[in-house]
């Protein structure tokens, strides 16, 4: 990897390389790596700068530390009683999360240690997830009288309502196992270790990297859409990506490697 941040300080670390892998990486370790405003926005920033790069492919969501993140600070939340400090940062929480859909490539978060609030709701806001076997998961405001209402919102878009009710009502942990089985992630390593999570983590990289970056493009493009519309809407949606998949450098290149009975060759 060609690491772009050196600072050790830094609230996070952006590396890539060559293939156009980026890996950021919350760097608060003392904190568990909380959703500070100060770590929202440079995760904010951050995805500025991998979205800059036409020559992106992948982009995972890592932690350094004991915990991949507990979600806000309730410290800080505590010491700011004031509605405006609050609505300011869900507003830039809302925003990040939200860059993350938009970002037009996948998105990995590679989750270990603990993934609590808005921690949770970080893992659920990325496109797919790698866990160690040991992660906990819990959308756990409730347990301190507060509803994780922003939190809910990728939850239920991708957990059965039943599971997601269950977790908000009652803050209850849940395992990687049963996460996997909900549908909160996509992968959970053999064992414990970074070499494990890493191992899983590298084949579906490669997986993705053997897809084009546009038809990925593309089709991220029209998921996030598509669930906000009515069925016939998104029909409307998907007929006009599949048509301009088809038309483009990729989509025609797959047919033709179809009829000539060969792997196709993407550019």
């Amino acid at each position: 990897m060609q690491q772009d941040t050196m600072d050790k300080q830094a609230l996070v670390i952006l590396q890539h390389d060559a293939r156009g892998v980026y890996v950021l990486t919350m760097n608060q370790p003392q904190s568990l790596n909380a959703l500070s405003e100060q770590m929202i926005d440079a995760l904010q920033s951050a995805l500025a700068e991998v979205v800059a790069d036409a020559h992106s492919r992948v982009l995972v969501i890592a932690a350094n530390g004991k915990a991949f993140c507990p979600g806000h600070n309730l410290k800080d939340m505590y010491a700011h009683a004031k509605s405006a400090y609050y609505q300011d940062l869900f507003m830039r929480c809302s925003r990040m999360m939200l860059a993350i859909a938009k970002l037009p490539i996948p998105v990995i978060a590679r989750v270990h240690g603990v993934a609590t609030a808005a921690g949770c709701q970080l893992v659920a806001q990325c496109d797919l997830a790698v866990a160690s076997p040991s992660v906990q998961f819990a959308t756990s405001g409730i347990n301190y009288g507060l509803f994780c209402a922003t939190p809910s919102v990728p939850l239920v878009r991708n957990v059965p309502a039943k599971h997601a009710m269950y977790m908000l009502m009652t803050g209850e942990f849940i395992d990687a196992a049963t996460a996997l089985q909900y549908g909160l992630i996509n992968i959970v390593a053999a064992q414990d270790g970074a070499e494990a999570l890493d191992a899983e983590l590298d084949k579906l990289i490669a997986t993705l990297l053997s897809k084009p970056r546009l038809a990925l493009q593309l089709g991220k493009e029209l998921f996030y859409r598509q669930q906000g519309v009515g069925l016939a809407a998104a029909y409307q949606l998907a007929e006009q990506t599949m048509a301009t998949n088809l038309m483009d450098a990729c989509g025609q290149e797959g047919l033709r490697a179809f009829v000539e009975k060969r792997l196709p060759l993407y550019k």
